[in-house]
């Protein structure tokens, strides 16, 4: 089957991947309901079609924290992608520096910052999670420096981990009868071809960035384990300071749903948040990013700029999420998806798709450049 749309990646991908793979990356908290509301409520947008205008050139470019974009669209952090696909944080990254936009490498990725580096001429942006031992946090803002990482993405709604209920029920970090692991094993058998080429072809799988931490980790569950007792419930804004003193350059704090604590974050002196509920996989029963969007855009706009991520599934979402005031999206299960099926072709194919889209939505909304949408093209 011809892949055309980024639902299709999905579906792809739930049949390509072991049940424990697919679920965690699909997945979100409770009952799921924030997780199914960032999807509907973009798609409840309406848009002012206007017609007659000179929409024969379009430009798709911004910039973001002075990196110019070629589309506005970034490669969001995505935990443990390299159980998806082959060193698929590598591919991923390939797939966004041909396309002219940026990678966001996770704290909790298979490949380590060092490797994707390596692999890119344009370094990744890092994403970092407050951890107990500040002193390995540290560490890794140094080694995201080192290797000319400019951006750091600070992840501000993981105080505690969400209550994912599929992980729960694969048995991925906690406890799981011997039942269950004959079930998955099954599974995973079932699932020859990611057993070949992800199992035994993506080794080593020792969890890049964190493998000193956890030299003993070798599943998924194991890390599962390590990084729940890891993050850190007593962050608060004074421990910006002591990340600014440690990153010498743009600090974007994600995790951002109310205007209280985007000015906030603004007060606190970083450059750009992102509108995100962590794609449903934290608290569940909070507003979608496309609601929470235009009250934290009106609130600090002019002050720091805004990114969102959540629920962005083509073109036409990026669209009305720059309608809604963001600068640009973050995409992370599209991208996931996407090499799980093809690996870094998947994902070229995936940003050329959400160009397209978004080129036609331009043209039939009147729009000859993404600077120039807002408010005026939503009913």
């Amino acid at each position: 089957m011809a892949v055309a749309s980024v639902r299709d990646y999905r579906e792809a991908a739930r049949r390509r991947l072991p049940r424990q793979m697919f679920d965690y990356i699909d997945g979100g908290a409770y009952e799921e309901a924030t997780l199914a509301a960032n999807t509907a409520d973009l798609e409840a947008i309406s848009l002012r079609q206007r017609v007659m205008r000179d929409v024969s050139n379009r430009s798709m470019g911004t910039t973001v924290l002075g990196e110019r974009l070629e589309l506005p669209v970034i490669l969001a952090p995505v935990g443990l992608a390299g159980m998806f696909a082959a060193r698929a944080e590598v591919q991923a990254a390939r797939a966004a520096e041909r396309a002219g936009v940026s990678f966001v490498e996770s704290t909790v990725s298979i490949c380590s910052v060092e490797e994707v580096a390596q692999a890119t001429e344009r370094p990744p942006w890092f994403q970092l999670y407050v951890m107990r031992d500040r002193s390995y946090a540290e560490a890794l803002m140094a080694r995201a420096q080192a290797v000319g990482c400019r951006v750091l993405v600070l992840t501000a709604d993981l105080a505690v981990v969400g209550a994912r209920y599929r992980d729960t029920r694969n048995g991925l970090g906690g406890d799981i009868s011997a039942l269950g692991k004959a079930v998955r094993g099954i599974d995973r058998v079932r699932h020859l071809r990611w057993v070949r080429d992800v199992g035994l072809g993506g080794r080593p799988h020792t969890f890049g960035n964190l493998t000193d931490a956890v030299p003993g980790a070798t599943s998924p569950d194991d890390f599962r384990t390590w990084v729940d007792a890891q993050f850190d419930p007593s962050v608060t804004w004074d421990d910006l300071a002591w990340v600014r003193a440690h990153w010498d350059g743009p600090i974007v704090l994600k995790g951002i749903l109310d205007p209280e604590d985007a000015r906030a974050a603004a007060d606190a002196g970083v450059e750009a948040v992102v509108v995100s509920n962590h794609g449903g996989r934290q608290l569940d029963a909070v507003p979608s990013t496309a609601a929470a969007l235009p009250a934290v855009a009106e609130a600090v706009g002019d002050r720091v700029e805004v990114l969102v991520d959540g629920g962005v599934r083509s073109g036409l979402d990026v669209l009305k999420m720059m309608s809604l005031g963001a600068r640009a999206c973050l995409v992370g299960r599209p991208w996931a998806w996407a090499v799980a099926v093809d690996g870094e072709a998947g994902v070229t194919h995936l940003l050329e798709i959400l160009r397209d889209e978004l080129a036609v939505a331009m043209g039939l909304t009147g729009t000859d450049d993404v600077a120039k949408l807002g408010a005026d093209h939503l009913l």
